[in-house]
Order: structure tokens, then sequence, then C-alpha cells
């Protein structure tokens, strides 16, 4: 059993060290961005407050339609009532025994 606990250790310690070793460069260098610097301040400042114009401040999709109603607020609380009455909206607490 010391053995079997020896040699479990001692592989835990060699495969942390294999994992060190491939380890690379702390400043990320092999994400580096190339730039093109040939534009100048001006036209970036150009590129950037057309863009702002252009965009919206809204998300795509997040717009809510909005509906006109010309029915009557007496007219839709008599049909509400209608409809309660005549039991096509239940009420009360459902039971689903």
């Amino acid at each position: 059993m010391n053995k079997t606990a020896r040699f479990l250790s001692v592989a835990a310690v060699a495969a942390f060290a294999a994992f060190g070793a491939h380890a690379d460069e702390a400043d990320g260098s092999q994400f580096a961005l190339k730039f093109d610097t040939s534009r100048t301040r001006a036209e970036v400042a150009a590129e950037a407050a057309t863009v702002a114009q252009t965009r919206s401040i809204e998300p795509a999709g997040s717009r809510v339609v909005t509906y006109k109603s010309t029915a009557d607020r007496a007219a839709v609380r008599a049909q509400a009532a209608e409809a309660l009455r005549t039991g096509q909206i239940p009420s009360g607490e459902f039971s689903a025994m």
C-alpha cells in the first residue's frame, strides 16, 4: 500500500511538472495584434464620429410594437364580466384533481 501511494504521488508531481513545462511567455506575444498606422488621428476621429451618429443605443430586436386600441374601456370591461359570468374565463383556485 505504501508503494502504491508513493508511486501515485510521484506520478502526480511529474504530471504537474510536465504541465508547467508547456507554459508560454507571460506577455501573451502569440496574441499580438497588427495595427495599420498609416491613418492620421483626424481620419480615425472622423470615422468614430460617423459610427456614433449611425449607431442606435437600442439593442436589436428590443423595440416593442405599439398598438393603438379603438375599443371603449367600458365595453371591454363588460365583455370581460360577461366572459367570467359564462365560465369562459376561469376564476378562483384551480385544482388539478
